[in-house]
């Protein structure tokens, strides 16, 4: 499979990652603080990093238009209130939120090749990254196989990648490790750098399926990999921590760490999400109380 990188590293030789060493500067990283000036700047920044998402069986095209509706507007008694960066659906409502959508900016992302499990022929996965694409879809949400990685099958899921990175097209794909089932910070590494040389645009830690999802040390870990990754190819690679991220005060200390890990160029939607539908409206209560001195009751907000 063809990828622009023509030194392509031996995934069995990954440097052991050092956990303490990663909790630690977790530790660190969560003692910084945001002066008062600064927080409604960081609050809406993050609001803007936003994927609003809905990925349920119960799914209908009324949901898929309200959470879309809210993407647009996310409160429409203040001003100046950002909007999200992506809304991402199941294949099947693709068509419905990009016509739904039309003019806002916001991206339309879609999660495909059997999410979240994987468990299906490559042949199906590329089937359907081409019905989203051609459907509308910017971004592309694909699970690796973390069956063939866990049975040290790495070969497999670089050319995986690389396969449904050329079934993308024109967009954008992020590649979702499933981080609570590689099992150590050591494949969380591997699987990083897998994906970003087979042709990742982005590294996601989870489906938000299954728990643990996303955590400060695994988002650490992939921020470092991201990193090294620019020293060596020079091409910038996105981020998305995805579940388990409901509070401010969490989205906050993540853009610490990705601000003194990767630094200013990294502190955008182009270059970091949040998959974490629920931290929206923590996150619109808190610039509210910043901007009138209280709280608004939740029941303000809309639940999606």
């Amino acid at each position: 499979m063809n990828t622009p990188f023509s030194n392509i590293p031996d995934f069995r030789q990954t440097v052991p990652i050092d956990q303490v060493g990663v909790e630690e500067r977790v530790a660190k990283f969560n003692t910084r603080s945001i002066k008062k000036d600064s927080k409604m700047y960081a609050l809406k920044l993050a609001l803007s990093m936003v994927d609003l998402t809905t990925l349920e069986g119960a799914d209908s095209p009324g949901r898929v238009k309200q959470l879309c509706y809210k993407a647009m507007h996310p409160h429409d008694s203040a001003e100046d209130i950002p909007k999200v960066a992506a809304i991402c659906v199941y294949p099947s409502y693709v068509k419905l939120a990009k016509e739904t959508l039309t003019g806002s900016g916001i991206q339309v992302a879609s999660v495909a090749t059997a999410f979240p499990s994987g468990w299906a022929p490559l042949k199906a996965k590329l089937d359907e990254v081409r019905y989203c694409v051609e459907e509308g879809a910017d971004e592309i949400d694909m699970v690796i196989s973390r069956g063939e990685f866990l049975k040290g099958n790495y070969s497999y899921i670089f050319d995986e990648v690389a396969a449904v990175k050329e079934a993308c097209g024109p967009a954008h794909l992020k590649v979702i490790l499933e981080t609570g089932e590689l099992q150590t910070l050591d494949n969380v590494r591997k699987a990083s750098d897998i994906a970003m040389y087979a042709g990742a645009d982005f590294i996601k830690t989870s489906t938000g399926k299954i728990s643990p999802a996303a955590t400060q040390p695994v988002t650490l870990v992939m921020l470092e990999a991201i990193r090294d990754f620019y020293y060596k190819t020079g091409v910038k690679i996105g981020m998305k921590p995805a579940g388990g991220i409901r509070d401010s005060k969490l989205a906050l200390r993540y853009l610490v760490m990705l601000r003194e890990t990767l630094g200013n160029d990294w502190m955008n939607p182009e270059m970091f999400r949040f998959g974490a539908s629920s931290l929206a409206n923590d996150l619109l209560m808190q610039i509210l109380k910043q901007r009138t001195g209280v709280y608004q009751s939740a029941d303000y907000f809309s639940k999606d």
